[in-house]
């Protein structure tokens, strides 16, 4: 199958191996050209895992946004949900009929995403899906070496609209059979990670975050004191979701930890084979990393105001929200991403669910 693979990141460079891996003929695009020499000079990615190190040969590496997708089934966007606005608009006159675009996480960009090029006169039919989480667990060494220590062997994925399911999971599955189909795409934005386990670790951690050069949150960083506020927030997840009519499998992060649990998103034991590694390393910024920017901004504040717009309490994600709000001097709960920065707080949960079937455009013109 075609696919195109969009970003520069871990989870782009990641899926682009990997799926041409799996026999697919991927596009890998990438805007900024400097920092992607290599890699249009080689036509070419280097990928470290466990069954060494190798060079994989791409089907095409480029900085054209149309030569990415021309012609492609499945458009791949493992990039941070603070690009999606931006890169909706450029994708507003490039995308075709009947293309899937698959969001590895999304917090609720299937949505917005869909909004955006509607509001920049995209005339495509397409289709969106979002899941819980990156399809890998993947760390770049340099601008051309990748390095893979994990892969989803569970991914809960929702489509936008859900009345284009089957359509959309035919498409998906050839690329990932490791998808397990949901409702619709919020239910596949409440099974996002990322919210859940990285506002505790970051917030929790800020002082050995800011007093060391580098100081892996997921090993020293991850205390008993740090857990239990993990099982509280995500109580709160999984109370939102009940509420929404959502049904198990929820996908609780303790299962992350707990070998013995269900299976979770990257199976047993995922845990323990990302402290073994030394990718988690890594300085963190916590004004600017994605941690805070992704997962606090968009993805903690989407919780929050769902809860608010549900009347469920939700006191831990509201006071980690605050927290962090004080932590950059930012009032996350107005900035953030938000039912109401959507345009959803003041709709019926009856009418989030009609557009969550019937799409923005269906929805609006009925």
């Amino acid at each position: 199958m075609e696919i195109a693979v969009l970003g520069g990141g871990n989870g782009a460079y990641a899926a682009a191996v990997d799926l041409t891996e799996k026999g697919h003929q991927v596009r890998l695009w990438r805007r900024n050209k400097e920092a992607f020499n290599k890699v249009l000079e080689k036509q070419a990615i280097i990928v470290k895992d466990f069954q060494g190190t190798r060079t994989v040969s791409l089907y095409k590496a480029t900085t054209d946004l149309k030569e990415a997708v021309h012609g492609v089934k499945l458009i791949v966007i493992p990039l941070p949900a603070v690009t999606q606005v931006s890169l909706a608009k450029q994708l507003a006159e490039v995308l075709e009929d009947g293309q899937v675009i698959y969001l590895p996480p999304g917090t609720f960009g299937s949505y917005l995403m869909s909004k955006e090029l509607r509001d920049a006169g995209c005339k495509a039919n397409v289709i969106f899906a979002e899941t819980g989480t990156l399809p890998y667990l993947s760390r770049k060494h340099d601008e051309e070496t990748i390095s893979i220590s994990g892969r989803g062997t569970r991914l809960p994925t929702g489509v936008f609209p859900s009345n284009q399911s089957d359509y959309a999971f035919r498409i998906l599955k050839e690329a990932y059979p490791a998808i397990e189909e949901i409702q619709d795409a919020l239910d596949g934005a409440l099974m996002n990670a990322g919210p859940i386990i990285h506002p505790p670790l970051i917030l929790m951690n800020a002082g050995p975050i800011e007093h060391f050069d580098r100081w892996d949150i997921h090993n020293e960083g991850t205390q008993p004191a740090i857990r239990n506020v993990h099982r509280a927030l995500d109580a709160e997840r999984i109370a939102i979701r009940e509420a929404l009519g959502y049904t198990a499998p929820h996908f609780p992060l303790e299962d992350h930890y707990n070998q013995d649990g269900e299976e979770w998103m990257y199976g047993n034991g995922a845990h323990e084979k990302l402290v073994d590694g030394h990718d988690w390393h890594e300085p963190l910024n916590l004004y600017t990393h994605r941690y805070m920017r992704e997962d606090v901004a968009l993805g903690l504040a989407f919780l929050v105001s769902l809860g608010e717009w549900l009347k469920i309490p939700v006191p831990v994600a509201s006071g980690l929200l605050s927290i962090a709000s004080s932590v950059i001097g930012e009032d996350l709960r107005k900035t953030g991403r938000t039912m109401e920065s959507m345009g959803l707080g003041d709709k019926t949960l009856e009418e989030v669910k009609a557009i969550l079937e019937k799409g923005v455009i269906q929805y609006e013109t009925n």
